[in-house]
């Protein structure tokens, strides 16, 4: 085996750099916003709604345009190369979007020749669905009756067959129920450990703090702490967060 292929990259996998958006209406929704997300790291991005963490991943995945700065993939800027940027990244949103009448196995089979891998099989399907955490008698089953949780086992499936080496999550625990949210958190661990770059955002202080290598806690679309694990480890996040709100507003008021 070549074993540079093992070696970590030495720029960051996941960047973004001064990114600023500004919306017609004034809104200023991202502000010099700056952080870099290596190989085999894991980045949660914390904060309130309207925050600034949709509207950040959205940028990396081209669906908007910043206004100034710019999200790298790789090292590919996103909003110059998006369809190359595109082929290095997975994603998986809050709310999963797939087609309710087709079965668990079907979407799978659908979106992965949809991307390109045409040598899967069944086999390989129901294996990932297994890990993931999807029992078996479900996988035959048609998504309209699968729950919230159900389905974004089924996204977060088509993101590991990918197989980029980035993957962007959007809420990715949101209406998983307190079992299947330890089982997500092992199966980034397993993600981190093959190598692969992972940037969050979340609402949930503490598994971001059980998880992420870095995390970053944004409010009104500035960046407004980052600290790594370590740096972490015996800190009292929530209240770190609460403190780091209310800082923040005072300085605004």
């Amino acid at each position: 085996m070549n074993t540079i292929l093992n070696e970590k990259k030495e720029f960051p996998m996941l960047e973004a750099v001064n990114l600023t958006k500004k919306y017609e209406d004034g809104l200023l929704a991202l502000d010099d916003v700056n952080f870099k997300v290596h190989q085999g790291e894991i980045y949660a991005m914390l904060g309130g709604n309207g925050a600034g963490k949709t509207t950040t991943i959205n940028i990396f995945l081209n669906l908007i345009e910043p206004t100034s700065g710019e999200t790298k993939i790789n090292g590919i800027v996103t909003h110059q190369q998006p369809l190359e940027a595109k082929k290095h990244v997975s994603f998986v949103s809050e709310n999963v979007m797939l087609y309710p009448e087709f079965t668990a196995l079907q979407n799978l089979d659908f979106f992965t020749r949809l991307g390109g891998k045409t040598n899967l099989t069944k086999d390989d399907y129901r294996q990932v669905l297994l890990r993931v955490g999807l029992q078996e008698d479900a996988h035959s089953k048609k998504l309209k009756g699968f729950s919230k949780g159900m389905r974004q086992k089924c996204g977060i499936a088509i993101a590991i067959l990918k197989n980029s080496p980035t993957i962007l999550l959007d809420e990715p625990t949101s209406g998983l129920d307190p079992k299947a949210g330890l089982e997500f958190m092992t199966l980034l661990d397993e993600l981190r450990d093959e190598g692969k770059s992972i940037l969050m955002s979340t609402h949930d202080i503490f598994r971001a703090k059980e998880i992420a290598n870095t995390i970053g806690i944004m409010n009104n679309g500035k960046l407004v702490m980052q600290r790594s694990k370590a740096e972490l480890e015996n800190a009292d996040l929530e209240k770190l967060y609460v403190e780091y709100m209310a800082g923040y507003m005072e300085e605004v008021a």
